[in-house]
This record gives C-alpha cells, structure tokens and sequence, in this order.
C-alpha cells in the first residue's frame, strides 16, 4: 500500500511582475525541461507531484462533490486507494465522477453562472495534471495572456492596458464572449492540447473530464461541449484554446491584453476598431466555434469601458480609477451584509467587514484617483449609524444612547423625536457628532482611504 504523507498548506501566492513588452519570438525560445510527452502519465503519478498536488489541494480548500467527500478525508481515503487508482491512471480506464453543480449570482444581478465542483479526488488529479501540463504550454503563451498564469496577475493586465492608452491607441475594442466555458468545443480544444501532448492515455484522461457528466438536483447531464469552471485544468484549458486568438492577434501586430475570456484590443481610431471587431468575430466564430456576444462587445474610448473592474481618465497621460460598476458591485455586497447584521452588535459586524474591505482596497490599490475611496468610506460609516439607529428603535432609546455619546439632553431629545427617517438621522450632524470616524476606527473598521494611501506609499 502506497502512504501518502502528511500535508501542509503550501503558498500559491502569485507575485506581481512588470508586464512583458510585445510578443516574444517564439522561435528563439529555449525548450523547457520535461518529461517525455509519450510518458506524460508517468509524471503525473509520480510520489513527489502528487504530493505537491494533494498540498495545494488542501490549502485550497473547496466543498464537496457529488460523493461528499471533503478535502480533509482525502489523505486517508488516499492510504487506502492510491494503489488501485493509480493503476487505473496508468492503464487508461480511470473514470471521473459527475460534477456538482452550483449557481451562483453573476456581477451587478445580470443572472447566474453554473460552477461545477468535482470531487476531492478529481480536484486532486486535474492539480497533478496541471502541474505537468503547465512548463509543456507557458513558454509559448501570448505575453499580452494575463490570466491563470504563474508570474502573472489581474494587475498586470491593468497595467499594460494603461500603457497601449497611454501610448496613442485611445479606442478600445471590447470584445465579450458568450457563455465561454459552457460553449468550449472539445474537438477543438482537444486538438489543442495534443499539439503538445502526445501521451493518449492523458489525452483520454482531460476528454473523460471534460466529458464528465453534471449533476443537479439528483440527476446527471451529459456534457458534449463545454469545461465547467471550478476544477484546477478549467484555467489552464481556456488558456490552451484562447491562445489561438492570442497568435493572430500578435500576427496582426496588435496591442491587446487578454485575462482568461477578457480581451481588450487597443486601436488608433473607431473605424480601425470596427474593422478589427468584425474580423475577430468571424476568426472566433469559425476557426474557435466560440460565441461572440454582438450586445455587449463594442468599441469605444477605454475610460467609458472596464477592464477588470479599473477604468481610466480620458487624459494624455491616462489614471487608473476604479469602475463605476466596481463600485455598485461593492455596495450591494456591504448591503447585504450589512442587511444579515441588523439583529447583530456592532462589533460582528465590523469584524465581518474588515476582510472584505481589506481584499477590496488591495485589488483596487493601483488606483490613482483617490475620491471614491473617500466617498465609500463615508458612505459605510453612514450605512453603520443607520443600523445603529433602526436598533434604537424607540425614542427613549434613541435619546439615552446620544446623550451616552456626549450630545446634551435637550439636542438629543430633539434629535431623537424628529420623526426622519434612520438613512436621514445616520447622515445627520447628531449622529455624526455622537459616532465620528475616531469611534469606528476603535472598533478596527478598515479605512479604504487609508488602506489606499498606504498602499501608493509603498511603490
């Protein structure tokens, strides 16, 4: 019996780098170091990669598949089957089980998107699959291709589009594709990953996966197109496919930024835009079987457009500033929270809070326009005086606790009687007198602002 050892979480952080400067010569580059492509199983198995894979499995964490197993009784599930599944891998006759599908909410309430959550072990193997799959394809990925890769980040991404603006190419085609991971076309892709994959029983292996039925509400659907997102290969996967839109687009000599299905072409003027839209959509249409959604792709100057929720100002030197949707996205997630606290002290809910506020201010901290985050700053702190207020409830409440807050008894009586509304009373001068920002800042409540100041500091 094959014993897997104890695992420890492992860092998957990525680090943020300078973005690459035009496409590389593809044929200049050195070949990796890898396995034998006709033995790629072999590594695959192999002691140590799995090892590595069961690690960032664990510190990924995830919910159960369709079996309900968790990622914590893998390791002695593993002690006991390694043997048998590992000789299914070798042989070829490993077959995955169904993914369980999950709906979740797309940005700004604009319907859902279906996650498919394989079990723990298939988690496992896609991870180990990844792993070597990985060195065979990222020397020859686009260096405009931002998404799903080591090195590389959404920031990155965010950068170089700045500097194709700033650079004189001041319109933007859009270009939104439809459903991308329901619509992936397997022949294609797989054709894809055998330009570089010659091993078949691998080749067989990510097919069983895509292949791999979709369970909801106690029933499985077949899949015949399509990589549901949620598995460790779906990234490496869409890279494999949407790297054919990346060479044209370099073979074009065009400046462009691609993360995952988000793709942005920077052009000089609107008509070369809306040559460059047509032509695309017919390369993406008929070479890649992919969908081109007419209704949102458009072209149009990049600080009336979004790339990974930044916008930019119109001038020559162009700032990056946080997107109006970004910013209505961020809102309805607080609300909710904040609408799930009402019966809650005030203290739950800022602790609630600050993780939140924390991952948003360092996904946002490229920005160079600095008043939205003083505007959300004072919106939340008026949206916490508002719970605070709709708690009260009662006039005697209301008056006892600003007069516990400092005011005098004769404006807190007045304040507390004057038949306004809690959004108003939160906004008003009683209440901010009584709460101030120093009052919020004792209880650890994350300042956007501030986070943002220190983050311009240090670069």
């Amino acid at each position: 019996m094959v014993e897997m050892p104890e695992a420890h979480p492992e860092d998957s952080g990525r680090n943020l780098r300078t973005c690459g400067q035009g496409a590389p010569n593809v044929a200049a580059r050195r070949e990796p170091s890898r396995p034998e492509e006709s033995e790629l199983i072999d590594a695959v198995v192999e002691r140590e990669n799995m090892k590595r894979a069961l690690r960032r499995v664990q510190a990924n964490k995830g919910a159960p598949g369709v079996d309900g197993m968790t990622v914590d009784e893998l390791l002695p599930y593993l002690r006991r089957e390694w043997p048998r599944i590992k000789e299914e891998l070798l042989n070829g006759t490993y077959r995955p089980a169904p993914v369980r599908t999950v709906e979740i909410p797309k940005p700004g309430g604009k319907g859902t998107r279906m996650l498919g959550i394989p079990t723990a072990l298939d988690r496992l193997i896609q991870q180990a699959l990844h792993q070597v799959m990985s060195p065979l394809f990222e020397p020859y990925f686009s260096e405009s291709s931002y998404g799903f890769r080591p090195g590389r980040s959404a920031h990155d991404a965010v950068l170089q589009a700045q500097a194709h603006v700033e650079s004189g190419k001041r319109w933007v085609v859009d270009m939104d594709l439809e459903k991308f991971f329901d619509r992936v076309n397997h022949d294609i892709l797989m054709s894809r990953v055998a330009r570089r994959v010659s091993d078949k029983r691998v080749l067989k292996l990510i097919r069983s996966y895509l292949q791999a039925g979709m369970m909801q509400g106690g029933l499985v659907s077949v899949r015949r197109e399509g990589t549901p997102q949620g598995g460790p290969l779906s990234p490496l996967l869409s890279n494999i496919l949407l790297d054919d839109l990346d060479k044209e687009l370099e073979r074009r000599g065009h400046a462009f930024c691609r993360y995952a299905d988000d793709c942005t072409i920077y052009v000089q003027s609107q008509r070369a835009g809306e040559r460059v839209m047509e032509s695309l959509t017919r390369f993406l249409e008929g070479k890649l079987k992919l969908k081109v959604n007419r209704e949102k792709s458009t072209v149009d100057r990049p600080w009336r457009r979004k790339f990974l929720g930044y916008s930019m100002t119109f001038h020559k030197k162009p700032r990056l500033k946080v997107a109006s949707e970004s910013v209505k996205r961020f809102k309805a997630k607080v609300k909710e929270i904040l609408r799930r606290g009402r019966g809650r002290s005030l203290r739950c809910t800022i602790d609630t809070l600050i993780p939140i506020l924390r991952g948003w201010s360092n996904y946002f901290k490229l920005a160079q326009v600095k008043n939205v985050f003083e505007e959300l700053d004072g919106w939340l702190r008026r949206k916490l005086r508002c719970i605070l207020w709709r708690q009260w409830k009662r006039t005697y409440t209301r008056a006892r606790n600003l007069m516990k807050r400092g005011l005098t008894e004769e404006r807190a009586w007045r304040s507390a009687a004057n038949g306004r509304g809690p959004w108003w009373n939160a906004g008003a001068s009683h209440m901010n007198q009584a709460f101030p920002k120093s009052f919020f800042d004792s209880f650890g409540l994350v300042s956007l602002l501030n986070q943002h100041r220190r983050f311009q500091s240090a670069t």
